[in-house]
């Protein structure tokens, strides 16, 4: 090659260096290349950060990083039923969602939330912030089981048993984060991660001792649907200790468990205060930098520290740092956790250009809009469960004087729960009848200053109760009695728990008082736990149960007790006589309690609730010759309407298992709600997997066992007084199920 061609031919390629040097320094990084998997780009952004910037990222309140284009963001978001804001549409307290026994009702309304608080959200950031309960990871929905009546949070589940639990919960989880490939619409949280319902005085130091076959019989199941089936974002620990661990940094639950067995990807988010309780309340750890940094290391990835103000100093993710440094935390724990939750924030499409991400052009307009205030009257309808009726309901339209009673009649904060918005107006069950019955003469008053603020005497309610045709009293408790650890001094709770479940003294006075006029009196409760109505079972003409229905629970009721709404809900709790039917409140053994192993005789049992219509069940069909273990059972069996009106029904399909140690007296294992107008049929098919045949040996051990089951499919439980057909089937082999 001759001298100038050779040069020529450096030169070029000494430029073409330079040219590629000049396009690697402008090029975009990984983290900002939508084209690039989630968790790469997630884990491109981490390895850029300083460990001071990392530790940052660690806490509810993250903080920005300006030199990498990281914006501020606050993790925490509250959506229990409905997103926890003002203007949002709010639907029934979680234990009334369960009561509708309607999975797909569940996944509409979490549809909902989840659009708007994609609404709440952009309409933040237009405003320059990003703050607690503006973000777009929500922690919700509660699947704690609801083991005992006295736990004030059990309003937030959706009741006792794992199986409509687990229903429940993949239905709420799939619906918020919806079934785009690529981004959430929003992250959904199932809490509180696990063994964890009550009480709520001891919950910060409390060392919870359970067998593994209650852990996989009853705690579980609902938290591994949730991962296995609806692959939720993510998952909230909680603050007791279980068997000697705290939850936040428990091996069984969040790594043997969570992140083995049921291969979660997703992030863990503590419960607030809880990593501060490692040290401060369980005494697992001498200081709280190894606590912290313990619960890193087992698997927690992001700690709720502050919720009450915005922190401006470093003292919520300093004990990292100081882990880091005193040697009891890796750099490279911090960055696994940091990958998790960058990944999370680029499937939210916080990386992406906006016009990327499909759930940034919502219409503003369906925020709090009239097609969901609908959804919310629709699934309050489906809530209301008639414990008792002796033809009282429904009640005639026109022409008849109604004395309404009680304290909570005309109030509409007890109809929202907790964990709740703010919507833009609340039927309270007044002005509900008023509407619902606008040729009746109706009088209201309240009868006792119970839960009121001004005074209000019975010998005024027996009056009003003279001069009317029929008397409506509305009693019950508020979340403003049970709730999440809060001081309340009254008798029968404490804590935010309760130490009775009878009616309190003043309302049971009240009830009696009005029953002495000798009209016909319905009862309407708002509660969000059981209630030992013994009295009122024996002497009102109707009971309706409303739970805290939310923005338009006043319109359902007087819709159910005229009949313009047939009720069909179903108790999702065991309605017990009174406390002496129940073992210890902090012992978590499952033995006793709740319908699956309880053998006394409740007050009103699971499944349990009325109709203003009546339904028959024939031609159940079931496997004639034994059954593989694994392969399905098919059940077949037609539900007709005999009544004549129309209305829904609850087919319900319980198990008894082979008589093995650790099997349960019952099981729900299948629901359908269905709605047949009067006089007709429709046939129901129910595929029971290896899952739903499966039950938990005493050693903890989930199997398909060998030998013969019982089947029951009907209204309710077998052997409660509703119809129901049974027949038996039998399985050959043993099956072990992973756990």
């Amino acid at each position: 090659m001759k001298i100038p061609e050779f040069r020529r031919i450096a030169a070029m390629l000494v430029c073409g260096a330079a040219a590629c040097l000049a396009g690697a320094q402008n090029a975009k990084p990984a983290y900002l290349d939508p084209s690039l998997p989630a968790e790469q780009r997630a884990a491109d952004l981490v390895h850029r950060m300083t460990l001071p910037e990392k530790a940052t990222q660690l806490v509810n309140q993250a903080r920005a990083i300006p030199r990498l284009n990281v914006p501020a963001y606050d993790w925490w978001s509250e959506s229990l039923h409905g997103v926890m804001r003002d203007g949002t549409t709010e639907f029934p307290e979680p234990i009334g969602l369960g009561a509708t026994f309607d999975a797909p009702a569940i996944h509409q309304m979490a549809e909902v939330i989840g659009i708007e608080g994609r609404i709440k959200h952009a309409q933040a950031l237009r405003a320059g912030h990003s703050d607690i309960f503006e973000g777009l990871d929500f922690w919700a929905p509660n699947i704690n089981i609801f083991r005992d009546p006295r736990w004030g949070r059990g309003q937030e589940t959706y009741g006792e048993d794992p199986f409509l639990t687990a229903r429940m919960g993949v239905a709420f989880v799939t619906g918020m984060q919806g079934d785009d490939p690529r981004y959430y619409r929003v992250i959904s949280t199932p809490k509180h991660f696990a063994v964890h319902s009550g009480p709520e005085s001891t919950r910060h130091a409390a060392d919870v001792t359970v067998s593994k076959h209650d852990e996989l019989d009853t705690y579980l199941p609902a938290f591994r649907a949730t991962v296995t089936e609806a692959h939720a974002g993510s998952v909230m620990c909680a603050y007791n200790s279980i068997n000697g661990q705290p939850a936040c940094a428990n091996e069984f639950l969040l790594q043997d468990q969570l992140r083995g067995k049921w291969g979660f990807k997703g992030y863990v988010v503590s419960d607030c205060g809880a990593v501060l309780d490692i040290f401060t309340g369980h005494k697992f750890k001498p200081t709280q930098a190894e606590a912290s940094a313990i619960s890193l290391e087992r698997g927690m990835d992001n700690e709720c520290v502050d919720f009450t103000t915005k922190v401006s100093d470093d003292h919520d993710y300093k004990p990292y740092l100081d882990a880091v440094q005193q040697g009891f935390l890796k750099e490279s724990e911090i960055d696994t956790a940091l990958t998790r939750l960058f990944t999370a924030r680029i499937k939210l499409g916080m990386f992406d250009p906006p016009a990327m991400v499909p759930y940034n052009n919502l219409d503003e307009k369906l925020l709090d809009s009239a097609a969901h205030r609908a959804l919310a009257r629709k699934i309050a309808n489906e809530s209301m469960v008639l414990l008792k009726n002796d033809g009282t309901l429904p009640l005639k339209a026109t022409g008849i004087k109604i004395a309404v009673v009680g304290p909570l009649a005309d109030q509409v904060k007890v109809l929202l729960g907790n964990y709740n918005g703010i919507p833009s107006h609340t039927v309270s069950v007044l002005e509900g009848l008023r509407n619902e019955f606008p040729g009746a003469a109706i009088n209201y008053v309240p009868g006792t200053k119970f839960l009121r603020k001004e005074p209000s005497s019975a010998d005024e309610a027996v009056a009003a109760a003279r001069k009317a045709d029929v008397v409506v009293a509305v009693v019950g408790i508020t979340s403003e009695l049970e709730g999440e650890e809060m001081e309340v001094h009254e008798e029968g709770f404490k804590g935010g728990d309760r130490t009775s479940i009878d009616l309190p003294k003043p309302e049971q006075q009240l009830l009696e008082a009005v029953a002495a006029a000798g009209k016909p009196l319905i009862v309407v409760l708002t509660n969000g736990s059981a209630l030992g109505v013994n009295w009122a079972a024996a002497h009102a003409n109707a009971i309706l149960e409303a739970w805290y229905p939310g923005e338009e629970g006043g319109s359902a009721v007087a819709e159910t007790l005229s009949g313009k709404n047939n009720p069909a809900g179903r108790l999702p709790v065991t309605f017990y006589k009174d406390v002496t039917q129940l073992p210890p409140f902090e012992d978590y053994a499952m033995k006793g309690r709740t319908y699956r192993y309880f053998e006394g005789a409740p007050l009103y049992p699971f499944g349990y609730g009325l109709s203003y219509t009546t339904f028959t069940y024939s031609g159940l069909t079931v496997p004639a010759s034994p059954v593989t273990a694994g392969n399905s059972v098919i059940a077949e069996v037609t539900v007709t309407n005999t009544g004549q009106r129309a209305g829904d029904e609850v087919t319900q399909l319980y198990l008894t298992f082979p008589k093995f140690p650790g099997a349960p007296l019952r099981a729900l294992r299948a629901f359908q709600r269905v709605h047949l107008e009067a006089g007709a049929s429709q046939k129901l098919r129910f595929e029971l997997n290896a899952r739903d045949l499966c039950m938990v040996t005493e050693a903890g051990e989930p199997i398909v066992a060998e030998g013969v089951y019982a089947i029951s499919v009907g209204g309710g439980q077998p052997n409660t007084g509703v119809p129901v057909l049974a027949q038996t089937f039998n399985i050959k082999g043993k099956l072990k199920l992973p756990e």
